[in-house]
């Protein structure tokens, strides 16, 4: 992990909204890194950022191992760069299509974890067939 350059390869990450979150600590925004490092988030409609997430930096992580992914290393950032184009073609919903639908559907794609069960709350309880 290197902090000052925001690169957290293999990584969720999480930054705080402005105001949303101090109201409600449990919602901020959702990014997920590809192996090198560099964040991609939906940031807003037809958007996917890449390196400067909409909200700032991440404030917390979660670490994923890549051996996980179907295809290892490659079908984790196939994964993450599937997505992304996914979401370039999508309008952003605050409520039902954002930033964390991405990040599941990333997961989604590279069946982490033998699963194609991820969602919003990131639930991956069903193994893929």
């Amino acid at each position: 992990m290197d902090h000052k350059k925001s690169r957290y390869p293999f990584c969720i990450v999480w930054t705080p909204i402005p105001i949303i979150t101090w109201i409600c600590p449990l919602i901020g925004h959702m990014g997920i890194a590809m192996s090198s490092g560099v964040i991609r988030d939906f940031a807003g409609p037809y958007y996917v950022s890449e390196d400067e997430m909409a909200f700032g930096k991440p404030t917390k992580y979660w670490q994923l191992h890549p051996e996980k992914a179907q295809g290892g290393r490659q079908g984790y950032d196939k994964g993450v760069s599937e997505a992304s184009e996914i979401y370039k073609t999508r309008m952003h919903n605050l409520f039902c299509d954002n930033c964390h639908s991405h990040v599941a559907c990333a997961l989604n794609t590279m069946q982490y974890d033998g699963s194609m069960s991820w969602n919003m709350v990131l639930n991956g309880n069903r193994k893929a067939e």
